[in-house]
């Protein structure tokens, strides 16, 4: 019952002790009532041995502190519904339900989805989870009634971009494997709402977990198929966020001359001005302030000394909104200063690429961290 609880704490490296003031610091944040701290040591002890099940008054804290589902906290697995040896009315009357979903409801699906990517984007996903997987469960099933492509499609392109939102929250808070799950979900609903766009977002994305797996070179085939999958279909913008990674995953593979031909074809590819939304896929944010971003994050993989002037410009342009990158990007610029042998620049960068990834909860981020303090 409580191996889940212990799988996702030793994953975040996390003591017991961790733990306890962790959410006694939540508790205390919130104005909740909590146990003292010996008997919260007795309780996470016993869950996690299962001689105590976690009740809601305290998965309710452990769920966005982890940032993991509430399956995932018990270690349980997933229920199946019984189907029903006889229900063709309720079939039925699902069926007419979802065909009288009308664009108003499609669009709030789309509202939602955009309000849960700025909630991650200024403060992070663990405290997200139970939200966006309402919000995936309400779209699947709406889709799963949907009969008439008409009505389908709409729903499946929502459901597409929520599932690669959703993945990548998952990705941020360490849990690999509902991430994965999860971009499945958003290719099979790309292509059911016959959506190249999201089809190939997805895909670029989820390249990024077979890099953080340690496959890079599997990656950058990934990432190269999402651009050869209907390529004729895919927007300027798309096209350039596309190269863009590319050039990431192959500065992580040791490819730098393919790198850097890859971050020309962004440049070349990229829309001029200033605006980052694609307007037909927001799940895109890409303008010449983000693109110099990436450029200082591939230069700095590569050790080559023109990444410095690349990442303060970028740091001197990102929209604070953007608190995650802005921890990715003082990782790049103490990287960057390691490789010039500045160690206190270094340090300085460091200290604040670990406050951010604290405040978002960040477990790919803490993870770089930490290995970058272990060259210091």
């Amino acid at each position: 019952m409580g191996m889940g609880l212990r799988s996702v704490r030793t994953a975040r490296g996390w003591s017991q002790d961790r733990l306890i003031f962790e959410m006694e610091r939540y508790a205390q944040q919130r104005l909740l009532d909590i146990a003292s701290t010996a008997s919260l040591k007795t309780y996470v002890s016993e869950w996690e041995n299962g001689k105590r099940a976690i009740s809601e008054r305290y998965a309710v804290i452990l769920r966005p502190l982890l940032g993991v589902t509430d399956a995932e906290l018990r270690g349980e697995p997933v229920k199946l519904i019984p189907q029903q040896t006889d229900g063709y009315e309720d079939l039925l009357s699902r069926i007419d339900s979802a065909r009288s979903i009308s664009e108003t409801m499609v669009q709030t699906f789309f509202d939602q989805t955009e309000l849960l990517r700025t909630m991650d984007r200024q403060m992070g996903a663990a405290g997200l989870v139970d939200q966006m997987a309402g919000h995936l469960v309400g779209m699947e099933d709406a889709l799963t009634f949907a009969v008439l492509p008409g009505t389908r499609r709409p729903i499946a392109t929502a459901l597409a971009g929520a599932a690669t939102l959703a993945a990548w929250q998952a990705l941020d808070a360490g849990a690999v494997e509902r991430a994965w799950r999860h971009y499945e979900l958003a290719k099979r609903a790309a292509q059911d709402a016959d959506a190249p766009l999201y089809l190939a977002h997805a895909m670029g994305e989820q390249a990024y977990v077979l890099r953080d797996a340690g496959r890079p070179e599997m990656a950058v085939e990934l990432i190269r198929d999402a651009q050869r999958t209907y390529a004729d279909r895919h927007s300027p913008r798309l096209k350039a966020w596309l190269s863009a990674a590319e050039a990431e995953l192959c500065a992580a593979a040791g490819m730098g001359d393919d790198a850097r031909r890859a971050l020309e074809q962004a440049e070349a590819m990229l829309p001029d001005g200033v605006e980052a939304r694609d307007a037909d896929m927001l799940s895109i944010f890409l303008n010449g302030g983000h693109l110099a971003r990436w450029r200082g994050n591939v230069l700095a993989t590569l050790g080559d000394s023109a990444a410095m002037e690349e990442l303060y410009a970028a740091l001197g342009t990102v929209d604070p909104s953007f608190v995650r990158a802005r921890s990715g990007l003082h990782s790049d610029l103490t990287q960057a200063h390691l490789a010039r042998g500045e160690l206190d620049e270094a340090r300085s960068h460091l200290q604040q690429a670990r406050l951010l990834a604290n405040r978002t909860g960040s477990v790919r981020y803490r993870r770089r961290v930490e290995l970058l303090t272990g060259r210091l």
